[in-house]
């Protein structure tokens, strides 16, 4: 298990941002190969993304 500081200097556990379980070091932040690969899915089948203000194809024509 990985262990984090606070701010007062005290420790805390490292938790898996996939499932909640605690993290292992060998698959760091994760707690497993498997809740590492489903990250890994969704970042490269376009899962997570950045939200834009700006609609497709209203690009500000100062950027062409």
């Amino acid at each position: 298990m990985t262990s984090l500081r606070t701010p007062d200097g005290r420790n805390r556990a490292a938790v898996c941002p996939e499932c909640g379980a605690s993290a292992e070091i060998a698959y760091q932040p994760f707690c497993s190969k498997r809740c590492a690969d489903l990250d890994l899915h969704r970042w490269l089948s376009e899962g997570y993304g950045i939200p834009s203000a700006e609609e497709d194809g209203e690009a500000d024509p100062s950027y062409l």
